[in-house]
């Protein structure tokens, strides 16, 4: 890594482009510091992975660890919607704020479609389109030629790209840099540590800005999916967003000193500080989970005769933690009647919380789960 060249400035009439150099070779790992972060990333990754079978039915929590990832990833770019606001249906989002709301839901169904694949796809450039397909349709970058590598130039920050803060490569190298990233994330002749590959991958990614738009939603989306895709986790539960965001400033930083300075440690460090903190914060939230499932379960076979409807709700609930009672009675196949009784119920355990304050068309939340994700 000491004789690394991140790549060279190429003058392109008016501007300069940045031309990244090839990464599909041969790395030598000399920095202890490193090792011992990558040491202890495994680690806390290793413990992590182990709640894909420890876990019950751990499917149901997943759903709210992509919508976290989701309004983070997108926070980063400057969209405004909450998870609480991730949850609503559309009527329920402020007409200023369904544009953001609609990038988030976006986010989530990429996210779900690229991990379904990976049954058949192997992480390609292939399915890298495929998703970013996905995550633009029907919003605001959908004129962008979603699903498709740029056919013009673009730029980072700057009115104009004669004060851009970063000129990506030109459209015409794209392909070629987009399969040298293939060719090194599935390089079996030359080893190099796999959190390593993908914080290189994603590094690589995000100068080589491939689309004319959505490129920092793709490139952290790319970091569960290949630690998917490479078996390091069963299940896509360690995202690195909440991390990213609040050290959004160190994230930039570290990104445009690899460029500028042709420093990869740096970036290396912060990117698996952030594999250890994301690691060991997602098993207290699975921790958490678990205390509260336990709770929440002796209070509802109380019901007895009710129990296994109230857990349907539930089972509802830890994937999406919003509810109206026409929901209830839909899951239930009780009257609204029934329904309602079923809601006070949960509301006495303290399960359900009723938040519209109004008489109709009521919402409740399962706040206290929900917290553990905001």
């Amino acid at each position: 890594m000491k004789n690394f060249k991140s790549g060279t400035y190429i003058q392109q009439g008016y501007y300069k482009s940045f031309q990244p150099t090839p990464i599909n070779r041969l790395w030598t790992l000399d920095n202890m510091e490193i090792q011992k972060l990558l040491e202890q990333a495994n680690r806390e990754l290793g413990r992590l992975d182990m709640y894909s079978e420890y876990i019950p039915n751990i499917d149901l929590f997943i759903s709210m660890h992509v919508l976290k990832e989701a309004t983070l990833s997108n926070k980063i770019e400057g969209t405004q919607t909450n998870i609480e606001e991730a949850l609503l249906s559309i009527e329920d989002v402020p007409l200023d704020k369904r544009n953001d709301w609609e990038e988030v839901q976006n986010y989530v169904e990429a996210m779900n479609q690229a991990i379904a694949k990976l049954d058949d796809l192997p992480f390609s450039s292939r399915l890298i389109r495929e998703t970013h397909q996905i995550l633009l349709q029907g919003v605001r970058g959908k004129h962008k030629q979603s699903g498709e590598f740029r056919k013009s130039q673009n730029w980072i920050g700057g009115a104009t790209i004669d004060d851009a803060r970063f000129v990506p490569p030109v459209h015409t190298a794209i392909d070629e840099l987009m399969s040298d990233l293939e060719l090194f994330v599935h390089n079996e002749e030359h080893y190099f540590p796999e959190l390593l590959k993908i914080a290189l991958g994603h590094y690589q990614f995000e100068t080589i800005h491939p689309f004319l738009d959505g490129n920092g939603r793709v490139g952290r989306l790319m970091i569960t999916l290949y630690l998917v895709s490479q078996g390091i986790l069963k299940k896509p539960i360690l995202y690195l967003s909440d991390f990213f965001e609040r050290n959004r400033s160190l994230y930039y930083e570290n990104l445009t000193r690899v460029r500028e300075q042709n420093d990869l440690s740096h970036w290396f460090k912060f990117f698996l500080v952030g594999v250890i903190e994301t690691a060991k914060n997602s098993v207290t939230t699975f921790d958490n989970i678990l205390k509260l499932q336990r709770l929440v379960d002796q209070e509802i076979q109380t019901l007895r005769s009710r129990t296994a409807k109230a857990q349907k709700v539930l089972n509802y609930l830890y994937q999406r933690p919003v509810i109206e009672a026409a929901k209830v009675a839909e899951l239930t196949s009780l009257s609204p009647s029934s329904a309602y009784k079923l809601i006070a119920d949960l509301e006495g355990f303290g399960i359900l919380k009723e938040v519209t304050g109004g008489k109709r068309d009521k919402m409740y939340i399962f706040d206290e789960y929900l917290r553990l994700f905001s």
